[in-house]
């Protein structure tokens, strides 16, 4: 489907084919098997290197064991230039990376290539499938956010056939992985450090998965190194589902009793405007009963009552820039190309001063 200019891919395949697709056998499969890299799988396949007819004889028994159709990735490595990037999100109903996407559009409009984008759904499983679908169209390189970048098989194979790729948002502890972030830990630690300044002293985080993202543990990292140099224990960390949105059950445990929690750090803002409702529902105000803070600058948050607190990255500058450091390294080397972008503190109604005697417990339900 193409619209706007942008081609779009969801890596799906037909309803009804979802188990045969699980099923499928990758390059990676293949190459453990065969017991050789997975370059040497995708030079046997592709007749594209030199291997000895032993090596050459195992890769194809393995493929064959395994019903391995040639892999997508052999044919990108040969492509011809197409001026088309890829882009792999986890999602792009939540706003800041579809602004993100359209940073990436802009930059890539200007310098006359093409975008086909993917979605995984926060689905750490769909990652390999999702990048295959965008390497069949021969991309010539990758701008992608995974659930986890020091542990992506995905990423270990763009490693193995030397496709160039930019993460965004993600902050990868390997150092040759290129990438493009904010220090998630010191901007968590900035707004744990704003509400302990405004009094609060039981501060609590509404974490999504930190399988489905190493964003989310490194800000839950943050919040625990600023709770320490504050000397302030740690208050409650309800980990939830990016998709699910319906909180006030998963929170109601968590709020009686003197020691809740005076305010809540969400680690993205679709997560803090679903707290700000679960606290609604549960009977108490925000910020008056409990604060609120999320992290991702969305604009919707500006429209909201109250308005949400947050810690902006700039999401639009995230992607254009990713894209600059993807097409500039086409030609060169990206490894350990890292660029931090700054972030700021927006205040909001929903963070204020910590009430001076809380609720013991929750009222009932209106």
């Amino acid at each position: 489907m193409v619209r706007d200019g942008m081609r779009f891919t969801d890596g799906q395949t037909p309803r009804g084919t979802a188990r045969a697709v699980e099923r499928v056998a990758t390059i990676r499969d293949v190459a453990a098997r065969a017991g050789v890299s997975i370059a040497t799988v995708s030079r046997v396949l592709n007749g594209s290197g030199n291997a000895t007819p032993e090596t050459m004889e195992k890769v194809r028994v393995a493929a064959s064991d395994l019903s391995f159709r040639p892999s997508t990735i052999g044919r990108s490595l040969k492509a011809a230039r197409t001026r088309t990037v890829g882009v792999l999100v986890p999602s792009l109903t939540n706003p800041v990376f579809a602004e993100s996407v359209a940073g990436i559009q802009e930059a890539a409009a200007e310098a006359g290539y093409s975008v086909l984008i993917a979605s995984t759904d926060y689905d750490p499983g769909k990652e390999s499938r999702a990048i295959e679908g965008l390497l069949s169209n021969r991309v010539e390189g990758l701008v992608l956010t995974v659930a986890d970048a020091d542990r992506s098989g995905s990423l270990d194979t763009l490693d193995e056939v030397r496709l160039p790729y930019v993460l965004a948002y993600n902050q990868p502890e390997r150092p040759f992985r290129a990438h493009v972030s904010v220090d998630n830990v010191a901007a968590s630690r900035a707004v744990v450090e704003r509400m302990a300044v405004l009094g609060h002293r039981r501060i609590g985080m509404i974490a999504g998965r930190f399988r489905q993202s190493d964003r989310s543990r490194r800000r839950h990292a943050g919040w625990q190194a600023a709770l320490a140099d504050a000397g302030l224990p740690p208050g409650p960390v309800v980990e939830v589902d990016f998709n699910d949105l319906r909180l006030a059950h998963r929170l109601a445990p968590h709020l009686e009793g003197p020691e809740r929690p005076t305010a809540l750090f969400a680690s993205n803002d679709m997560l803090a405007l679903a707290t700000i409702r679960a606290l609604r529902d549960l009977g108490l105000s925000v910020p008056d009963d409990v604060s609120v803070c999320g992290f991702d600058g969305i604009e919707v948050g500006r429209l909201m009552s109250p308005s949400l607190a947050t810690l902006v990255q700039p999401a639009r500058a995230m992607g254009a820039t990713a894209f600059e450091c993807l097409r500039t390294g086409f030609s060169g080397d990206l490894q350990g190309r890292a660029v931090m972008l700054p972030f700021t503190l927006r205040p909001g109604e929903s963070l204020g001063p910590a009430p001076s005697e809380p609720i013991q417990t929750l009222p009932e339900r209106r």
